[in-house]
């Protein structure tokens, strides 16, 4: 009886140390990335059969015994992707973390929306005329701005999670949704169209952050007294829209009749040119209290600039920037 019982308890000894020795070697039956997808609501023996299918465990059997080892823990839904050799325990490990694969995509602040378009076409899931077309529809944000034109201005600058299956307007929906969240943040008082344009205004201009209410300041003067915005960022806008923007401005930029160009036109731009971070939203609707009527940028590459009150003050700031300018040549 003594033999059969320690007989008995041998075989289930080596039964567990093979199960051990099985769940814990790593293993690669692919010789390509695999991504696996499991839907919400997939039974755990249905994961297994995928995963075994895939080739990223043994056997779905390997992947069970090593599943009952993280007993009381949930499997997460979502796709994985598998590059390389792992065991069944560190399988069901990420499954049970939630590792999921995702892209991350950064929308710099000051992007206009060609410019997030091309962002978005490096992560090789969204095709950049796909998202153009999505960010052309105002429908996401015509409520809060039943003057949009498109989604300009309210592409929020962030850092975005996608997934492989992420649609253009999927992605339009979080940018505009994280506007949302940001507008409110900042008050969410005013006109957001009117706020929204000179924010895109100044995020363009202003390299400083400690520098944007100061040239909101200048926007909004001008404004006041009906003076010309003359705002270079406005010229390329236009000329983008035309399909004539050659990477410098041109006379005949300056001189474009198109409804952007601020330097033809008073008043703001019909909207956005690029989309604003919060600094800019928050410079826009609190602009500095200041007598500045122009700025001109500092020659010491600090991204700078200096600001005048009178057309006097500013030509010879720009007198000083044009010989230093000069003397670097």
């Amino acid at each position: 009886m003594k033999y059969l019982l320690g007989l008995v308890l041998l075989v289930l000894a080596g039964g567990a140390a093979y199960v051990g020795k099985e769940v814990n070697s790593p293993y690669q039956g692919f010789t390509e990335p695999v991504f696996v997808e499991f839907p919400r609501g997939t039974a755990t023996g249905q994961m297994a059969g995928v995963l075994e299918a895939k080739g990223v465990v043994k056997s779905r059997w390997v992947f069970l015994a090593a599943r009952a080892l993280y007993r009381g823990k949930a499997l997460q839904a979502g796709e994985y992707k598998f590059e390389k050799r792992a065991s069944a325990l560190e399988v069901a490990g990420r499954l049970i973390k939630g590792d999921i694969f995702y892209l991350e995509l950064l929308i710099p602040e000051g992007y206009n929306r060609w410019e997030a378009a091309q962002a978005v076409a490096k992560l090789g899931t969204i095709p950049q005329e796909k998202f153009l077309a999505a960010a052309k529809d105002p429908a996401l944000i015509r409520d809060l701005d039943p003057k949009a034109q498109t989604l300009e201005g309210y592409l929020f600058p962030s850092k975005y999670r996608l997934y492989r299956h992420t649609t253009a307007q999927q992605l339009c929906r979080m940018m505009t949704g994280e506007f949302r969240t940001q507008w409110k943040a900042a008050g969410g008082l005013g006109d957001p169209h009117r706020a929204v344009t000179l924010a895109s205004l100044v995020e363009r201009e202003a390299r400083l952050p400690q520098e944007q209410v100061l040239v909101a300041s200048v926007f909004a003067n001008r404004l006041r007294l009906g003076m010309r915005l003359g705002c270079d960022p406005t010229v390329v806008y236009a000329a983008i829209l035309d399909g004539r923007w050659r990477g410098t401005i041109y006379k005949s930029d300056l001189a474009s009749l198109n409804p952007y160009n601020t330097y033809q036109h008073e008043g703001l731009p019909p909207g956005p040119i690029a989309n604003p971070g919060k600094g800019a939203l928050r410079a826009a609707l609190a602009p500095a209290e200041t007598k500045f009527l122009y700025f001109v940028a500092k020659a010491d590459g600090s991204g700078g600039h200096n600001f005048a009150e009178s057309s006097a003050k500013h030509e010879a700031n720009v007198a000083v920037y044009r010989r230093a300018v000069k003397g670097k040549t």
